[in-house]
């Protein structure tokens, strides 16, 4: 699928808005006067491209940094129909023709890591020079005990409201049970995003690591419940030639908590 020409029709001091295969969609892009490489980074589930101002910030000093909202996130058009992971990665082969990215560093935090895992184990159409993974998404974790009793309770309601005269008699039950027992996030989103979300955490990245060849950071909170560190470890072992960075305790978003760590490891290993 090729992507449309890039139209800018707003530019200012949050980003850049423009079409991409019909998807109206809102990207940050900045750089300084000269630069000679490009960082394509791809945010968290619920967490924009403003997010990561510190980390723009910062690189843009040295690389043109792009940061698109993925779509339905942020400024983004929401697509039509629940997305896969592929669908996502595929969304960003487009965008980076668009924006005339042939060649990049990736940083993917979350479900962005998701994505760049996905696009450098089955490759793409622009070069992947190096990748940074924080924080990243992708494993299948073993979860405690209390979040299978949310999540069978959830599912337990919604069969039962399928029964004859049930419906009618809890009308909002399901709702009800999706506010008590879903995630935040989970609650948030619409119900195309929620279907997106559900085929993304059935997903396992494991595989894809051993195929990755570029060069791989992983930089992760101590502290991280949501992609919890032993997932960074095992991506660390699995990934060829990656190394760990462990931010002492950092949660999900340990580049915001520890920065000052954060960005001294970002500029070694890109200037590097």
């Amino acid at each position: 699928m090729r992507a449309n020409t890039v139209r800018p029709y707003r530019r200012g001091r949050h980003g850049v808005e423009t079409f991409v295969n019909g998807f109206h969609i809102h990207y940050i892009d900045e750089a300084p006067p000269v630069y000679d490489r490009t960082v394509l980074l791809l945010h968290g589930w619920g967490a924009p491209a403003g997010t990561y101002r510190l980390i723009i910030g910062h690189l843009s000093t040295y690389c043109r940094v792009v940061a698109p909202d993925l779509p339905g996130f942020g400024g983004s058009e929401e697509p039509k129909k629940a997305y896969t992971p592929a669908d996502f990665a595929a969304f960003v082969e487009d965008f980076a023709e668009a924006v005339g990215i042939t060649e990049a560093i990736l940083i993917g935090h979350s479900n962005g890591g998701r994505i760049a895992i996905k696009l450098m184990a089955e490759g793409c159409r622009f070069r992947i020079t190096k990748a940074v993974l924080m924080d990243a998404a992708g494993l299948i974790s073993k979860r405690p005990f209390q979040y299978y009793i949310k999540v069978y309770s959830f599912k337990a309601v919604k069969r039962a409201v399928t029964l004859p005269g049930i419906r009618k008699l809890f009308p909002g039950a399901v709702e009800k049970a999706r506010k008590k027992f879903g995630s935040s996030d989970y609650q948030a989103a619409s119900p195309v995003m929620r279907q997106t979300m559900s085929i993304a955490l059935k997903e396992d990245s494991a595989p894809l690591l051993p195929k990755i060849k570029a060069p791989v950071l992983l930089i992760w909170g101590e502290n991280d419940t949501a992609t919890p560190l032993s997932d960074g470890r095992k991506m660390e072992k699995l990934i060829p030639g990656s190394g760990l960075v462990i931010l002492p305790g950092a949660g999900h978003f340990a580049f915001a908590e520890r920065w000052g760590q954060c960005s001294r490891v970002l500029d070694s290993f890109l200037k590097g």
